[in-house]
């Protein structure tokens, strides 16, 4: 029986996405409920879902632009898996492994030719010729790494490459002519011709570019900066990193501390939690942090829900199980829509300050930089500190300039002293006073 695998629907506003990746080869026995692509959307990568067991027949390629709906592969349930089913076919003698020069080079565009050696080339040859004389000819051709990681994967040799050529037109000419010897100048100029790649946008980048090009287009976004101590934060975690790593399993990071400092500011400036919808100021109730999350995939926001009723471990728990389903392309539409302020860090990547973009339709983001020990005034004398600088980006349209620094300057007390977040109160001493 042959059943139809067809790409599923990821939300009503979604009708197109592409074939990320094949995760199991054409003609391949596959298992029931086993995952055998990815689909990506403008929203999400889904997994596509083997629904029964049996002989896979590829329909869609990858990379191939689909609709939600389409017939992406069949599944053959009559044939029977076979033992060996990824066994690769034997060795050629005729196939040729890169010379320890090429292996070294990090690419083929980056790859130069020795000067001292002549331009492949490959000799005329009749219909009579034999195999051993192609097999001959192969011996003077080069490999780039590129290119037999390409034919590795095929199943391919030179001889099978030769022998599947038609015949020789004039731009294969003009190639042997083009890599003869020549000076440093004109090498210099042909690998920056050859080293030119183009490659179509996935469905996510492209609504990625939209959306931020809409934020410039149709936000009146400002930035406001502060910098932090943060002797505080890495102490604490300092003192207490192994027995949270005990307890928890999870090492304690430095963005569930600002996760939780901003949630509290938020409380006290629910201006910053909201967005404009139409001519209408939306403030809602909660607070749905979205964490930015760098993936191969492009930049992902997941949200931490209802942070304002979570404490900094379930913050932090929370942040490691969103930030492994982003970078395993596990998250669902529901985990990445919803949030109502955003924190994005630049410091692991060595930014030292920026000015980070919104994320629609919230009206605020969070940027967080590198901590660089910097000498500082303290009760009058020049100290080393280690000092992170702080952005926030806001709509202008909605959060005044008074707001956006006075928030800014919250999250910094807290931090400064974390107790702060505990207590509710910037002298926790007048709580035990009664004052």
């Amino acid at each position: 029986m042959l059943i139809e695998i067809k790409i599923p629907g990821a939300g009503e506003s979604v009708t197109e996405a592409a074939i990320g990746n094949w995760l199991v080869e054409d003609g391949s026995y596959v298992e029931r409920d086993q995952e055998i692509a990815e689909v990506e959307t403008d929203k999400a990568t889904l997994p596509l879902i083997a629904s029964e067991s049996g002989k896979l027949k590829i329909l869609a390629k990858q990379g191939s632009k689909v609709q939600i709906g389409d017939i992406a592969c069949t599944i053959d349930t009559d044939a029977v898996a076979e033992k060996d089913s990824k066994k690769q076919k034997p060795e050629k003698s005729g196939k040729l492994q890169p010379t320890p020069s090429v292996a070294a080079a990090t690419s083929e565009e980056h790859m130069q030719q020795p000067k001292t050696e002549p331009p492949p080339t490959v000799a005329a040859t009749s219909p009579l010729q034999s195999k051993e004389a192609v097999k001959r000819e192969s011996a003077s051709i080069k490999i780039t790494p590129l290119a037999q990681n390409i034919m590795d994967q095929n199943n391919l040799d030179v001889e099978d490459i030769l022998t599947g050529l038609k015949k020789i037109k004039r731009n294969d000419v003009e190639k042997v002519i083009k890599n003869s010897p020549e000076t440093g100048a004109e090498q210099k100029s042909r690998q920056q011709v050859v080293s030119m790649e183009r490659t179509p946008m996935s469905p996510l980048r492209r609504k990625i570019s939209k959306r931020l090009v809409a934020v410039k287009n149709e936000t009146a976004m400002l930035t406001t900066f502060n910098e932090v101590d943060m002797s505080s934060v890495i102490e604490m975690r300092k003192r207490y990193q192994a027995k949270f790593q005990e307890k928890y399993g999870h090492k304690l990071g430095m963005v569930s501390f600002f996760a939780l400092a901003c949630t509290k500011a938020l409380l006290k400036f629910p201006r910053v939690n909201s967005s404009i919808d139409g001519d209408d100021i939306v403030t809602p109730g909660s607070v749905d942090i979205s964490i930015a999350v760098q993936t191969e995939k492009g930049l992902m926001a997941p949200v931490i829900r209802n942070t304002h009723t979570l404490n900094l471990a379930e913050i932090e728990l929370a942040i490691n199980e969103m930030a492994e389903k982003a970078k395993t392309a596990r998250l669902s539409i529901d985990e990445m829509t919803g949030g109502t302020f955003t924190i994005t860090n630049g410091g692991i990547f060595g930014s030292m300050l920026s000015t980070p973009i919104l994320n629609p339709p919230q009206s605020a983001i969070l940027g967080m930089h590198n901590i660089v020990e910097r000498p500082v005034a303290i009760n009058g004398k020049v100290e080393i500190r280690p000092i992170m600088y702080l952005a926030l980006s806001y709509d202008h349209r909605l959060i005044d300039g008074k707001e956006s620094v006075t928030f800014l300057a919250k999250v910094k007390e807290m931090i400064e002293t974390p107790l702060i977040m505990l207590m509710e109160d910037p002298e926790p001493e007048k709580i035990l006073l009664g004052l």
